[in-house]
């Protein structure tokens, strides 16, 4: 389970939260993009962000010298968010107009991953999310490579899942209305790959 503070517990419709990393995990395994908010000099930055995730830890890696890196680095208390829209959801009024979506919000703080050993086995883990079996045709990363980027991970502890499914709801007055009500759902899908060579 996540831990429920007073900074991540949902009060508003909280009937769609969950505390459960059952439900957590396929959020970010599917997504596999995160905005990651920090305060910087007093002001409040979010900067989106590929991540994945191996058991109960979630990494981002990027240049050594990037801003992002530096901050994140030290230890700075940070807020790890995903959102996936899923649909539109058509009401009788326009007060009950929604979306149907998938999101997740985790606290934390980041460390650095300095092992090679460990950087690549973890690399290899986000490689192989994207296509199974691809690690063993590709060249790994060197050491002019390795000593350019950093690995940082964050144990996950502490956040909230809220998720909303289904029609609308709308008030007895106005179901006279005539208006059609329901959902127009966004779907998606991973295409066939664009071959380059």
């Amino acid at each position: 389970m996540l831990a429920k503070t007073k900074q991540s517990e949902i009060k508003r419709a909280s009937s769609r939260a969950s505390y459960k990393k059952e439900e957590l995990f396929p959020i970010i395994d599917d997504l596999m993009m995160a905005h990651i908010c920090f305060i910087q000099d007093g002001s409040p930055i979010s900067i989106p962000m590929l991540c994945w995730r191996v058991d109960n830890l979630v990494f981002i890696h990027g240049s050594r010298g990037s801003r992002l890196i530096k901050q994140l680095s030290n230890g700075n208390k940070i807020c790890l968010s995903f959102a996936e829209l899923n649909g539109w959801v058509m009401a009788k009024s326009a007060f009950h107009h929604s979306a149907n979506y998938r999101s997740a919000v985790l606290f934390g703080e980041f460390s650095v991953v300095s092992d090679d050993a460990t950087q690549l086995r973890y690399y290899q883990s986000f490689v192989e999310q994207l296509e199974k079996g691809r690690w063993q045709h590709i060249r790994s990363p060197n050491a002019k490579e390795l000593a350019a980027t950093t690995l940082l991970s964050m144990e996950i502890d502490e956040g909230a899942v809220k998720v909303r499914t289904g029609g609308p709801i709308d008030d007895p007055e106005d179901m006279a209305l005539s208006v059609w009500t329901g959902e127009i759902p966004l779907l998606r899908q991973w295409g066939e790959p664009k071959i380059s060579d």
